[in-house]
Parts: structure tokens; C-alpha cells; sequence
């Protein structure tokens, strides 16, 4: 049986296009290992169906931590036997590049995004050229290459003048069970439920605009799922415009507990700003698992969201981040119940075409040439 190593630079626990990849592939009849990091406080690892590592570290973010992924990550795969690599982002590319060449082994680059317009990276520019140098050593000597849209796809072959395949972040086909009542989660059966959820609700994602919207929302809960730089400062925003019994902040979740509160939302958030390239052409789990769940959205008019938003009718765009246009975007589809009806139900047609079954096949049009 053949062996893959895929790495990223997480603690393995929050990732879903990931375990969905380790899946697919295990199910394809590889043996694979998962190489992640072991940050502070990391929770233990689940059982899955693949081998899961976490590597130690010293540094949990910055320069220094970056450093010691790609050292780890190199001498762990150079003395671990195995036939592919895969790289997820460009984060732990460099190690998979140098590895593959120096063993001989096939390799796949899988960019989850547009990793050097990403925001934190737009706003510092000296290490946004290191990531940027990285990507222009190690990409001329890829021959496999997948992201996760269309648009990215194209940047990548325009500037590399190498073949992208698009596998998007789409959920499984399954039907969502409520496996926990409302009552159980200590959610309200009397008001709407309105979710924002991700790991990385930072800056520019419009989480303050949707917490000062919530003023002008009326018999609504949001609940606010994961972590990111800005978290406080919502906590602190919802506590200043006296909002603490409309919005709850719920810790990570790994995927599978994200489900059960996913369910009994009524609407689901999008609402990334247009302030890089990673942004305007992002197409985010969020937003795959809320019309999964048959949940209808609303979404920030970016080019990949907006396409399928108007392809399937499945929610409402908003055209800027004012609080305002939120809330009336979110009260017009509460309170206008056909409409309301007539997108939920979309979002099921949605979800039978949207799936990873469907996205699994461009997978397996690589992987299974090497079997």
C-alpha cells in the first residue's frame, strides 16, 4: 500500500478540507499520514481514519514559529519513509519541495488560498515578499497543483504558466441531523439563530460591522463560533452597545460539534471584505456548510461567493459593510417568510450539486494514476 504525507502548519483538529482529502484519499486505499503542529494548549488529538502527528514547538506564531515548521517538517519527512507528499499551503511547501527532490518523491502543492495576498501579509510587505519568493522557487518545479477556486486557479496560471485543478471546500453530501435539541445547546426557542463561525475571524472579515448590526436586529441571537484576532474586541463591542443577551461567543469546535449548532441556524455569515486578492476570490468553508445545512446567507459581494449566490438564489448580497445594509439584508429575510421559504428550499437543490463526492473526482484524476 502506498504511503502519503500531507502537512499543514494546524493543530489538525479544526481543518475540514483536510480530514475530507485524508478521507478520499484513505478510501482510494492509501495508507496516509497527517503532520500538523502541537501549539499551546492544543486539545488531543480524535480518532480518525488516518494516522494523525502533531509536531512539538517552541513558538506558537510569527517569524520564529514559521521557522521551526518548515525546519520540523523537513527532517520529519526526510528520515519518514514514504511515495507522495502533499503540501497544504505554501506554509509548508518549501520542506515538501526540497524533500521531494532530494528523495525522488512525487508531490502535490494544494493552496487552500491566495497565501501572499492574504490580509495579515498585504499589510506587512517585507515578509509578504519572503512568502512571495518562496512561491516563485518552489513553483516551477511543481507538476501538481490544486487551489480552491476558479479565479485563483487562473492567477496561478497566469503567473506560472502551470496546470491548476479547482477543488472547492464542499461538505459531504449528507442530510444534517439534529443530533441536539436547541434546548440542549442552551439556544433560544423563541428567536432567530444567526451564526457567524470560522478560525480565523480577524480583521476585514466584518464581524464588528454584523455586531453593531445586531442593534437594529430584533428577536435575534448571533452566535459568534471560533477564535481570531478580533474576538475581544467584539466581546467588548457587544458589551458597550449593551448586546450580551443578543450575541454569545462560542469557542472552537472541531467540525464535527460545529455541525449540531450549523443545524438550528435560520441564517449564516459571509460577509469577508474586499481588501486583498485572497478575499475577492475566497471561497470559504463557512459558507459551503451553511447551504449544506439548507441555511439560506448573507454574503459580502465578492466575485466566487456572489457567482453562486445568484447562480442557485440561496441568499441576499450586501453591496457594503454598513451595519445598516446588514441588518436590513437580515430583517428582509426574516420577515418576508415566502421569500424566506423559497431560498431555503434552493439551498437544498444547492447542496445535492455542491458536494464533495462531485469536487472528489478532480482527486482522484491525480491520486489514482499513482496507485
Amino acid at each position: 500500500m502506498k504511503k502519503i504525507i500531507l502537512s499543514v502548519s494546524n493543530n489538525l483538529l479544526y481543518d475540514q478540507r483536510v480530514n475530507k482529502v485524508c478521507n478520499s484519499l484513505v478510501d482510494m486505499g492509501f495508507e496516509v499520514l497527517l503532520l500538523g503542529m502541537k501549539k499551546k494548549n492544543s486539545p488531543p488529538l480524535p480518532q480518525r481514519k488516518y494516522k494523525m502527528v502533531r509536531l512539538g514547538s517552541f513558538f506558537n506564531k510569527g517569524v520564529l514559529f514559521y521557522a521551526e515548521l518548515n525546519l520540523r517538517l523537513f527532517f520529519y519527512l526526510l528520515f519518514e519513509k514514504c511515495d507522495i507528499l502533499v503540501a497544504n499551503d505554501l506554509d509548508t511547501l518549501l520542506p515538501n519541495v526540497l524533500i521531494s527532490r532530494l528523495k525522488k518523491k512525487k508531490l502535490v502543492y494544494d493552496s487552500h488560498e491566495y497565501f501572499t495576498e492574504v490580509a495579515e501579509l498585504v499589510a506587512r510587505p517585507k515578509k509578504q515578499a519572503v512568502w512571495k519568493r518562496i512561491e516563485q522557487y518552489c513553483f516551477p518545479k511543481l507538476k501538481h497543483i490544486i487551489t480552491v477556486s476558479d479565479s485563483i486557479a487562473y492567477i496561478y496560471r497566469n503567473e506560472y504558466g502551470k496546470e491548476v485543478k479547482v477543488v472547492r471546500n464542499i461538505p459531504l453530501q449528507r442530510v444534517y441531523e439534529v443530533r441536539k435539541t436547541k434546548s440542549e445547546l442552551n439556544l433560544p426557542e423563541n428567536k432567530h439563530i444567526l451564526m457567524l463561525q470560522g478560525t480565523g475571524i480577524n480583521i476585514h472579515r466584518g464581524a464588528e460591522e454584523l455586531v453593531e448590526a445586531m442593534q437594529y436586529i430584533p428577536d435575534a441571537v448571533l452566535l459568534i463560533i471560533g477564535g481570531g484576532d478580533v474576538i475581544n474586541l467584539l466581546k467588548k463591542m457587544a458589551n458597550d452597545l449593551s448586546l450580551s443577551d443578543k450575541i454569545r461567543f462560542i469557542p472552537h469546535l472541531p467540525f464535527e460539534q460545529l455541525y449540531d449548532y450549523t443545524v438550528h441556524a435560520n441564517l449564516g455569515f459571509s460577509l469577508d471584505k474586499d481588501i486583498s486578492i485572497n478575499h475577492r476570490f475566497a471561497l470559504p468553508n463557512k459558507f459551503f456548510d451553511f447551504i449544506r445545512a439548507e441555511v439560506p446567507v448573507v454574503v459580502s459581494n465578492l466575485v466566487e461567493i456572489r457567482k453562486i449566490v445568484d447562480r442557485y438564489r440561496i441568499g441576499l448580497v450586501v453591496n457594503n459593510h454598513n451595519p445598516e445594509t446588514i441588518a436590513q439584508a437580515v430583517n428582509t429575510l426574516l420577515s418576508d417568510k415566502e421569500l424566506y421559504l423559497q431560498l431555503k428550499q434552493n439551498t437544498a437543490i444547492a447542496s445535492q450539486e455542491l458536494c464533495w463526492e462531485n469536487e472528489e473526482k478532480v482527486l482522484k484524476s491525480i491520486y489514482l494514476l499513482w496507485k
